[in-house]
């Protein structure tokens, strides 16, 4: 699997792990939570989000037993029924949405102090006002994939960093 460290997944559902993307993989993917199959490594689905990936392996569990080997496993899934009940949590196949080629979303999802800084200054620049700052962020890396209570704690920074009202 393509982590960090081993001990950065979390098993959610007994079979299925969740982890992020490590830097250098895929950067281009903007979908940096993957849901993968611990026994052989496989991927099984990606997404923007952390709570939404956890929500995945969640509704995973419903389909079939995990814990079992990766073959067995593959012929007890309909991919197709699979990923349509997955698109309700936000979760694709595996690397099927990457951003334009040379483009960098390794950082989707984390973001520092000088980002909030540079992205007001940018949309004070802008002149925007609250809502064109939320309707801007959930189109732009890093901000875009920011759990729900993150993404609206760095909202209200950038809102108060840039003036807009």
């Amino acid at each position: 699997m393509n982590i960090t460290t081993l001990d950065q997944a979390t098993e959610p559902v007994p079979g299925l792990v969740v982890f992020r993307l490590a830097p250098g993989h895929q950067p281009h993917n903007p979908q940096r939570w993957r849901i993968g199959h611990k026994a052989s490594g496989l991927a099984i689905a990606d997404s923007m989000q952390h709570e939404n990936a956890l929500k995945g392996a969640e509704l995973l569990a419903a389909i079939t037993d995990w814990t079992q080997d990766a073959e067995t496993v593959k012929a007890a899934v309909d991919p197709t029924d699979m990923f349509v009940q997955l698109s309700y949590v936000w979760c694709i196949e595996p690397g099927t949405e990457p951003l334009a080629k040379g483009a960098d979303a390794s950082r989707n999802g984390t973001y520092t102090d000088a980002d909030l800084k540079t992205t007001a200054a940018e949309f004070k620049a802008d002149g925007y006002n609250a809502l064109e700052v939320l309707l801007a962020m959930t189109h732009r890396v890093p901000w875009m994939g920011l759990d729900a209570e993150a993404f609206n704690a760095a909202h209200n920074r950038i809102v108060d960093l840039s003036g807009a009202n």
